[in-house]
């Protein structure tokens, strides 16, 4: 089956990667064929925003440069970028300290990427691109486009779980055909080789994630 794979990017980092640094130099396509060996994955949109450095971690942005160059080195792969807003918040504490009930904190949330992958989503299965879509995440508002690839267009649905620990939404499991969850094995099956190399020379893995 003609497969194309929609990756939440921010729902994999947190879930899966952020969780195990020693693999995060994966590669997703190798991932996605571990899990699901019976689909001919044809490309892979890898929906998420670009970071910005931060006093306390200054090569933040580099890092991730770094391993969006070996991702383009797969064949049809594709980033779609969404965007990070960042806003002081007042966030209550779970236990007062020195009698504060509250905490100003920095909330950084990531914009666009779901309404991006639903829509792209959407458009290629309008366009009969692919018999089956596989969605890496765990985000139930990705339910209606799901259901509307299985109900409107009679295509299959196929989803990977990548919150690794966490139980699987109810919503996108009632709406998809298959339903899998990201292990360690799976991650430490799915590196890419250090070096990746690209027309420009070698990418080698940032030295914090060995």
């Amino acid at each position: 089956m003609r497969a194309i794979v929609y990756i939440d990017g921010f729902n994999l980092y947190y879930g899966s990667l952020k969780r195990n640094p020693d693999l995060k130099w994966m590669n997703p396509k190798i991932l996605v064929e571990k899990i699901f060996p019976e689909i001919d994955v044809l490309s892979l949109k890898y929906f998420t925003a670009y970071v910005t450095d931060r006093p306390n971690d200054p090569t933040q942005s580099q890092r991730q440069q770094t391993y969006f160059r070996a991702l383009k080195t797969i064949p049809n792969f594709e980033i779609i970028r969404g965007h990070y807003l960042s806003h002081t918040v007042s966030m209550p504490l779970e236990t007062p300290v020195n009698g504060e009930r509250y905490a100003k904190v920095i909330k950084t949330e990531e914009k666009g990427s779901d309404v991006n992958l639903a829509t792209m989503m959407l458009v290629d299965c309008f366009q009969n691109k692919f018999d089956v879509a596989v969605l890496i995440s765990n985000d139930s508002d990705l339910t209606l486009p799901l259901s509307m690839v299985r109900g409107m267009f009679k295509k299959q649905a196929y989803v990977i779980n990548p919150q690794m620990g966490k139980d699987r939404s109810i919503q996108l499991g009632r709406n998809c055909d298959r339903h899998r969850d990201i292990r360690k094995g799976h991650l430490i099956a799915a590196q890419f080789p250090n070096p990746v190399v690209d027309s420009k020379g070698e990418i080698h893995r940032p030295p914090s994630w060995s």
